[in-house]
């Protein structure tokens, strides 16, 4: 049974949450402040986030800087900004997908199931990709650059799975959408934008460099396809 925790200030939006989700078989646990919610996360290590962006005392972004420190904790965030600033900052700190209220506690659990789905998406057989110094292994979802692990989300994982396993070949933000969150609409197109720059910067690659990953104006992306 996965482990949800839920930090959000609305005290009744969070028993809400919390009910929707124990009704799809989660277990969950339930914070009111940043503070509070970053113990829980670190005393009971759940398997989701859902964090609220504007917390009392430690806002929501200050708690998701925290937990990417040590941890690729899937995190969901939960804004009524609509500002697509904030969002791209989220993003960009690792959350795995981003909700704006009002909404629909059938979608937020919806969002879960499908952040859920990715992180612990298996393969059927071992396979492993090696590009010159860089090392993915699809089965133990693990990277390794320069023989050094690289710590990604699972959406940024996902993402390089989906690239690097069809190399040349250009995707669009909408493809990798798709194939990184199961369906379009959980997320929206240029939220890839901040994940594969994030992506890049754990690779090494410079704005310039695109050693792995290239962007195809007014397309999308591509992974760089390489002579045997």
């Amino acid at each position: 049974m996965a482990k949800i925790l839920v930090i959000e200030d609305e005290k009744e939006l969070n028993k809400v949450l919390q009910a929707y989700l124990t009704r799809s078989g989660y277990q969950t646990l339930g914070a009111l402040n940043g503070d509070e919610g970053l113990l829980l996360w670190e005393r009971e290590n759940p398997d989701l986030v859902l964090l609220d962006l504007n917390l009392p005392g430690m806002d929501g972004l200050e708690v998701a800087r925290n937990i990417r420190k040590t941890k690729d904790t899937p995190i969901i965030m939960v804004t009524a900004r609509v500002d697509e600033v904030d969002r791209l900052i989220g993003l960009e700190l690792g959350a795995d997908d981003y909700i704006t209220k009002p909404f629909s506690p059938r979608e937020v659990v919806a969002r879960v199931k499908a952040v859920l789905r990715r992180a612990s998406k298996q393969q059927v057989e071992p396979q492993e990709i090696t590009v010159g110094e860089l090392y993915i292994d699809l089965d133990g979802h693990r990277v390794e650059l320069n023989g050094e692990l690289v710590a990604l989300t699972p959406t940024e994982f996902s993402l390089l799975e989906t690239l690097a396993g069809h190399p040349g070949r250009v995707f669009s933000r909408l493809q990798l959408l798709e194939a990184s969150q199961g369906n379009a609409y959980e997320g929206y197109e240029r939220s890839i934008d901040a994940h594969i720059k994030n992506l890049r910067s754990k690779l090494g690659e410079k704005p310039k460099d695109a050693r792995f990953i290239e962007t195809v104006f007014g397309v999308g992306y591509r992974f760089v396809k390489t002579e045997d």
